[in-house]
């Protein structure tokens, strides 16, 4: 199955190892790419762990490890530029952009509470946010 990334887009160094960076405009609501890998069970995910997983609903995940999965690189903002779009009967997700992005912004979306609190917050949050978090956690 052929994945889509938007061709405006490439893997860079961030300040916290690769990001995700517009390489051109991007457009509000444009398809930055799907974020894909193989679907497992929530239990599989626990077995495995691991920071590329991305939990779906009905106990599912996916995980993303995959190289050639460029949404992988998007890194957590609380700030955001881009959101997640998760169809679930068809378990997939789509990364689009929530406002429009210009040339040489790195891209991110909100992993979530439970993982900012879990993964990012221990080792301080690099997004711009002086380490707190989204203003709606504070």
């Amino acid at each position: 199955m052929k994945r889509t990334i938007n061709r405006n887009v490439k893997v860079k160094r961030a300040a916290h190892g690769l990001g995700l960076f517009a390489i051109g405009p991007i457009k509000k609501g444009a398809l930055i790419g799907e974020y894909w890998g193989e679907i497992i069970t929530d239990a599989e995910a626990d077995r495995r762990g691991g920071k590329y997983l991305f939990e779906l609903e009905n106990q599912m995940a996916i995980d993303g490890k995959t190289r050639q999965n460029i949404a992988r690189y998007i890194n957590h903002s609380c700030n955001p530029n881009c959101e997640p779009e998760e169809n679930v009967e068809k378990k997939r997700v789509h990364i689009l952009a929530r406002r429009n992005i210009r040339e040489g912004e790195e891209l991110g979306y909100n992993y979530g509470k439970e993982y900012w609190v879990t993964h990012i917050k221990p080792l301080k949050c690099r997004c711009g946010c002086g380490g707190r978090g989204p203003a709606r956690w504070r």
